[in-house]
């Protein structure tokens, strides 16, 4: 357990602890002021979670789902502090450090996802799949290419935490390693989605070499040389499970894709019979009021039951027995977990399929395929010409428009392409319609 508490961070090419803390704000309290802080966090309130480019300002953003997730995940964090520290009397556990270690990844667990969402992902993904056999790809190993053909949001915000945000490349934010394995979700490379067919990874080629350092300090590498799972991981993914399976619906009351009838059946089962019937029933609530009191109590709940799950698997989790399933596929209260599943299949058929939803994601697929066009094939002009100076005028404004974050000519070719890719990424749906409309010669619409 001491391991899994871990105050090392990566500074230098050097393993360090904190020399000075102080009793306010020690080291787990600074992961967390980082996060907040930070560049990359600040840009989420401006980055689709489900409804690109609203003109509702009531709708979630990836920043205001992110904090919603990092509250839920301090509740179960304290709770599971305490459990552990009942369960280690010898540890002298804190379980306030539990709290902030999951509430700080918590914050983290989006900070990858590129404009327009889910959306954006996949254009990217489908960009590098559909070009693999052009030229400017042919020089990327197998490995490097998979990096992009299966571009993931978790893999992306590992990467900015330890190497982009703060220190470039030079330990990143420099978090605490008890925080960055709470942020692990699939502690795997790309390759494994051609072998497993799963989509998910959670590091690139360019952070293969500190995921291994980090994890065999967090004394999470099996046998076999696989890596295992942080166990405040699994608190992270309920805790986002939780919120999105949720609040996805209230957005689409808002927006009027639903109605609050279509979903009744849902809050049934996740909200005690007394409780349902006393807001659904009340004249003097507004649907609004009435969904926003029918998810938090919801969210109370499932919360309450995601820590006795928790609690009950807890030995078979940190021995690795639990690794194929999530906290909400090992509920035990059948009404809840039918709630929940159906809140889920409920959105992804009624609510992601939304008109208006389609056609912006539409949209993004011309920007993002416009951003990548022109900067992709700038960059590789960039790595073939003897000097900056040989490039076409039209490729070295294009790099321009990247400053400071734009390619090195001295650099590998997979690093080089990462570096627009990071670009990109880091953009918010705003920057990246006006970016492309600049690449265009004109603003898109």
């Amino acid at each position: 357990m001491d391991k899994l508490l871990s105050k090392k961070r990566y500074k230098n090419e050097t393993i360090m602890v904190d020399e000075n803390e102080e009793l306010y704000r020690n080291s787990f309290h600074k992961d967390y002021d980082r996060l907040i802080f930070s560049n990359s966090f600040r840009r989420l309130t401006r980055k689709t979670q489900v409804h690109p480019l609203s003109k509702n300002d009531h709708i979630h953003n990836r920043l205001t789902h992110s904090l919603e997730v990092a509250s839920v995940g301090r509740s179960l964090g304290l709770k599971a502090g305490y459990f552990l520290k009942e369960k280690y009397p010898k540890k002298n556990i804190n379980p306030s450090d539990v709290a902030y270690i999951i509430q700080t990844a918590c914050l983290a667990h989006d900070i990858g996802n590129p404009p327009f969402g889910h959306a954006g992902e996949e254009v990217i993904k489908e960009w590098f799949k559909k070009n693999k056999k052009e030229p400017f790809l042919d020089k990327l190993s197998s490995d490097e290419i998979l990096d992009f053909q299966h571009l993931d949001g978790n893999a992306q915000s590992f990467r900015i935490v330890t190497q982009l945000e703060h220190n470039s490349f030079n330990g990143g934010m420099r978090l605490t390693f008890a925080t960055l394995g709470a942020l692990v979700k699939y502690p795997y490379s790309s390759s494994n989605c051609e072998r497993s067919e799963k989509s998910k990874f959670n590091f690139f080629q360019s952070e293969k070499e500190f995921f291994k350092l980090l994890f065999k300090e967090l004394d999470l590498i099996k046998e076999d040389g696989k890596y295992k799972r942080h166990p405040f991981s699994y608190l992270m993914e309920a805790s986002d499970d939780i919120c999105y399976g949720l609040l996805d619906l209230l957005d689409a009351i808002e927006l009027k894709v639903i109605r609050l009838e279509d979903i009744k059946d849902i809050f049934t089962l996740l909200c005690e019979e007394k409780t349902f019937e006393d807001i659904f029933n009340n004249e003097n609530y507004s649907d609004i009021i009435k969904i926003e009191k029918l998810v938090a109590d919801a969210i109370n709940n499932l919360a309450k039951h995601t820590m006795e799950v928790f609690e009950a698997n807890f030995d078979d989790i940190v021995n690795d027995k639990q690794s194929e399933n999530d906290l909400l596929k090992l509920f035990t209260n059948p009404t809840l977990k039918e709630g929940i599943n159906k809140a889920k299949k409920f959105a992804q058929n009624k609510i992601f399929h939304e008109k208006r939803k389609i056609e912006l994601e539409l949209g993004a697929y011309n920007i993002i395929e416009t951003l990548l066009d022109s900067l992709i094939l700038a960059t590789y002009e960039l790595f073939e010409k003897d000097k900056d100076g040989d490039l076409s005028f039209r490729n070295k404004r294009a790099l321009a428009l990247m400053d400071e974050e734009k390619p090195k000519k001295s650099d590998h070719l997979y690093e080089m392409y990462q570096r627009v890719v990071d670009y990109i990424v880091g953009m918010t749906d705003n920057h990246a319609q006006y970016i492309a409309g600049q690449l265009n010669g004109g603003i898109i619409r």
